[in-house]
């Protein structure tokens, strides 16, 4: 609910959020960049108190300084209602109160702002606390895109589809999607691998697929012979692109033109 002080006469700071890549810093934007060095103040997304950022390990990495004001935000990994409600409800709550003294505000995020990202979110709420905040959103290179770059592969080509989805969904949505979809995108497998892995061997998909862990950091990893990561723990951050070539497709209406009406 919108905030029952709220000050007409109020000036707030924009609340910027600066979309940094998946994980090298020569992939932020020439935008991107230029909000981080335009003098607003960093804010950046931490899960615990005390854990480094990978948000700000993107910009530290692309020989950026971070501002001696900088400061966290903490966005906890739970799936605990009350307490990621609090957690969001502390961290909107600061993000206004910083916004009150008039100076921008950018917020780092790692991937693509408008993509599975905090940003949106805090966003969201901020607007609901003060719904004279200024909300800009500068893209940037998602996590899949990029992977699919490292890998020398397309996404779609001409008439094809491809699909991004939580691999959390379970594998019945993505036996479903397979034949769906020319290319499937699955994010964060982590807590589904083997069960992924044995529909893909099931479905003889395992050659078109491949493993891509931390694009772009140095952590990297690019596992094509992705039967070998059985049994083992990987990233949070981790994704699996697979083509499903032998997918059957339907009938295509070709063109844009509007269709002529018959003479009566």
């Amino acid at each position: 609910m919108p905030d029952k002080n709220h000050n007409p006469d109020q000036r707030y700071g924009r609340l910027i959020g600066v979309s940094l890549g998946p994980g090298d810093p020569q992939l932020i934007t020439r935008r991107g960049w230029a909000a981080l060095q335009s003098g607003a103040r960093w804010l950046y997304p931490i899960k615990k108190a005390e854990e480094r950022s990978y948000a700000l390990d993107i910009a530290v990495r692309g020989g950026l300084a971070v501002p001696p004001d900088a400061e966290a935000l903490v966005f906890p990994m739970t799936r605990n209602a009350e307490i990621l409600a609090k957690a969001w409800s502390r961290a909107a709550a600061r993000t206004v109160e910083l916004l009150a003294a008039g100076r921008d505000l950018v917020f780092l995020v790692e991937g693509d702002a408008s993509t599975f990202a905090t940003f949106g979110h805090l966003a969201r709420v901020v607007r609901e606390l003060a719904p004279d905040v200024e909300v800009e959103t500068i893209p940037g290179v998602s996590s899949f895109a990029a992977a699919a770059a490292r890998i020398n592969t397309t996404l779609a080509e001409e008439d094809d589809t491809f699909a991004v989805i939580p691999a959390a969904y379970g594998v019945a949505l993505i036996d479903h999607l397979l034949d769906e979809f020319d290319t499937l995108i699955l994010l964060k497998v982590k807590p589904l691998l083997d069960e992924v892995l044995d529909l893909l061997e099931r479905r003889g998909l395992l050659a078109t697929s491949c493993f891509i862990e931390k694009v772009g950091s140095p952590d990297e990893r690019v596992v094509s012979d992705i039967l070998s990561l059985k049994g083992e723990k990987v990233n949070y951050l981790s994704l699996m692109l697979v083509k499903n070539p032998k997918r059957v497709r339907g009938e295509l209406r070709r063109g844009c033109r509007k269709r002529a009406e018959l003479p009566a």
